[in-house]
């Protein structure tokens, strides 16, 4: 089955949909998607490398996982539909952090314009990346990474996806996300 996007107004209201395929472009329609950044319960976070197969953003580093939720699907649906197909993930416990979140970004001359609610996920075994997806995946320091990225300037993960930076901070800031981080790293 071809693989649809949610096309929204301003105001995240669906408007139609429209086929994954189509929509990336120079000129790409506000769509919704979603983030996820997959922890493990030592404190560690999940990079990629997406897949050179990937019409935006080949071979550049990000969060965990990305994708779209699909007509009628839920967001936690596709959340979990997205970890199992991209990282062969299929049991673990996420949250939505961010739910707002909204960008637009242009890279090799295809652009993301998204409404993009964020999720945290925890995940305690090892991953089994789709190499259609995924070019690499590297486990990282959360506080590391934050520390390094909060500083600004010139830092080891300045080429990153401009998404994976912003909703870095974003969730970071979060008292939910500080109160997972208790109960799922902390505590553990």
């Amino acid at each position: 089955m071809e693989e649809s996007v949610i096309i929204v107004n301003e105001n995240n209201v669906p408007v139609g949909t429209c086929p994954k395929r189509d929509v990336h472009g120079a000129d790409t329609m506000l769509h919704r998607g979603f983030s996820v950044f997959v922890f493990d319960h030592s404190g560690r976070f999940l990079i990629q490398q997406r897949s050179g197969f990937k019409k935006t953003w080949p071979l550049v580093w990000s969060n965990s996982c990305c994708g779209h939720p699909q007509p009628g699907e839920t967001a936690a649906a596709a959340v979990q539909r997205r970890l199992h197909e991209e990282l062969g993930i299929t049991e673990c416990v996420s949250y939505e952090i961010v739910p707002d979140y909204r960008y637009k970004a242009v890279f090799n001359g295809v652009m993301e314009n998204e409404f993009c609610p964020v999720w945290v996920a925890w995940y305690a075994g090892q991953p089994k990346p789709n190499s259609e997806e995924v070019a690499q995946l590297q486990w990282i320091d959360w506080r590391q990474f934050i520390e390094s990225i909060s500083a600004g300037g010139d830092h080891a993960y300045k080429g990153f996806s401009v998404w994976c930076l912003e909703e870095s901070l974003l969730i970071n800031g979060s008292e939910r996300f500080r109160e997972l981080w208790r109960k799922h790293v902390e505590e553990s």
